[in-house]
């Protein structure tokens, strides 16, 4: 048998691009090397634009716990610096507190529905692939087998096998500081919460805001009180004590941390909570980007084609929307209704972001070094930021909303990823996320349907869903979404460009159907 797509790597970017996969008429087969979802701690939450590419996806609610539509965070954190969010009058920053491990039950549960089959305890030792398709070598529960597909994706992160074996260089800098610790503990004796909502230590003079980066003379400090009975707290050190990275993590060590870091001494216990909230210390910081996400039927998502500091958590907003803009374009080669040179702009427009990330992750590990030139330029990037402009200019970098895709359309709207909109059709009221559910490209008339586009598209129907809608502030004459939810081509309503709609059809969704 010949699958269209093995993805190696059942974490959470693997799993939705599986899940992506199937929303577009393909049946994947997901490969992980362990034999049950390990639960570790990993990621902490979801930050950016992702949160409402998971809202296009009826998938927001279900991993926020909370009802309604994703909301902008009043603050945020950038290399140390405090970002007040609130200052600003569209503020795009988004971000949930969800542990790693509930993302990947949520997102496993969604392909199993999909009827995606996810094989556990299989390790891939090799592939060969020709004109046709990929030779997988797989070493499971059985022993040795073969599984052949049409194309093969590495999600399986930063070590990733199927980079390494397709021989995709993987340059970037490795540094052997800071030394990041980090461990849940039950909120340690001698602590003391301000009504302001900040937290006091013993022996360190000024209170430590919760769920940002705080830098001292020696270091950087985290607390963030997920529950009554879990805090989590992070050190991050630069030349401090040798490390033998041998040995696990332990909380008298992360105490040691805390107190050359503070000054403070707290006794730590670990946390009373479900989930494996194991210690971790991770020394130095690699930062990576893989010289081409494709080498012929070979790709890489995720952690696979880049590695960086997780500071501001950058990294699902960047491998989960890696998977959305692979997905359709995948599934459009498979079904044979792709344009020429689709399936490589997956590397053009995403490896940008990579480097935009690579770039901003390096800067926030500098902000946070010690050393006077560090205090000093901190000095002066603290002035920038006293400025809205400069703040929203942040934001939107931390958010991914600053992202704008080459769609060949010179409308603003274009290349961006879609507005949150309030929509009345002829059924009733519906939010433009809703209309997205099912993964397809979206054709939607913000004139009621009076630009007449529907004709224009009538080749397309079997790819793009036509919509006539109204809204109480539209930001074009109508939009024309790809399946990732990035605007393609749009227009304003005065003097609609329908022949700027028919290249853009042509150029993301092929030739039209007779």
């Amino acid at each position: 048998m010949i699958n269209d797509v093995v993805i190696v790597g059942a974490g959470p970017v693997g799993l939705f691009l599986a899940g992506e996969l199937a929303l577009a008429g393909v049946r994947p087969v997901v490969l992980d090397r362990l034999p049950a979802r390990s639960g570790e701690q990993k990621a902490n939450g979801l930050v950016g634009q992702v949160l409402r590419l998971l809202d296009h996806r009826g998938l927001y609610q279900q991993l926020s716990g909370v009802p309604g539509t994703p909301q902008p965070v009043p603050r945020f954190v950038f290399g140390a610096f405090p970002l007040e969010l609130h200052r600003l009058d569209r503020n795009p920053l988004h971000a949930v507190p969800v542990p790693q491990h509930r993302i990947e039950e949520v997102l496993e549960e969604r392909a199993r529905e999909l009827g995606i089959t996810v094989r556990r305890d299989c390790e891939v030792t090799g592939f060969h692939q020709d004109a046709t398709g990929v030779t997988v070598d797989v070493h499971g529960p059985d022993g040795a087998e073969q599984l052949r597909t049409r194309y093969l994706v590495g999600a399986d992160g930063g070590r990733s096998t199927v980079r390494k074996l397709a021989g995709i260089g993987f340059p970037g800098v490795t540094s052997p500081d800071p030394v990041s610790r980090i461990a849940h503990v039950l909120p340690p004796e001698g602590i003391r919460t301000t009504d302001s909502g900040e937290v006091l230590l013993p022996g360190y003079p000024t209170p430590f805001r919760t769920y940002t980066h705080t830098r001292t003379d020696h270091g950087v400090f985290v607390i963030s009180p997920f529950s009554p009975d879990a805090v989590m707290i992070v050190t991050l050190e630069w030349g401090g004590p040798p490390v033998d990275e041998r040995t696990p993590l332990t909380l008298d060590e992360l105490r040691a941390s805390i107190h050359r870091v503070t000054g403070a001494d707290l006794p730590l216990a670990p946390a009373r909570t479900t989930g494996q909230f194991t210690p971790r210390r991770t020394v130095g910081h690699n930062t990576r980007l893989a010289e081409r996400y494709r080498d012929g039927r070979v790709l890489l998502v995720g952690d696979a084609a880049h590695v960086h500091a997780a500071t501001g958590g950058p990294g699902l907003n960047l491998g989960l929307q890696d998977a959305a803009n692979l997905a359709w374009k995948l599934a459009a080669e498979l079904q044979g209704w792709a344009p020429p040179g689709l399936l490589d702009s997956y590397h053009r427009e995403r490896h940008p972001i990579g480097e935009r990330v690579f770039m901003h992750s390096q800067a926030q590990i500098a902000l946070m070094a010690p050393g006077h030139g560090t205090t000093a330029l901190r000095a002066l990037v603290g002035e920038l930021l006293a400025h809205e402009d400069n703040l929203a200019r942040i934001a939107a970098l931390m958010a991914g909303s600053d992202i704008r895709y080459d769609t060949g359309c010179p409308h603003p709207s274009a290349g961006g990823f879609a507005p949150e909109l309030a929509l009345t059709t002829a059924d009733g009221a519906v939010r433009l996320a809703e209309l997205t559910r099912g993964g397809g490209a979206l054709l939607l008339d913000l004139t009621g349907g009076s630009l007449g586009l529907a004709d224009r598209a009538a080749g397309w129907k079997d790819r793009v869903d036509v919509v006539a809608a109204e809204c109480a502030e539209p930001p074009a004459g109508a939009l024309l979404l790809r399946p990732d939810g990035y605007v393609a081509w749009a227009t304003a309503a005065g003097e609609p460009d329908r022949a700027g709609l028919e290249r853009a059809l042509r150029t993301w969704f092929g030739e039209p159907r007779v």
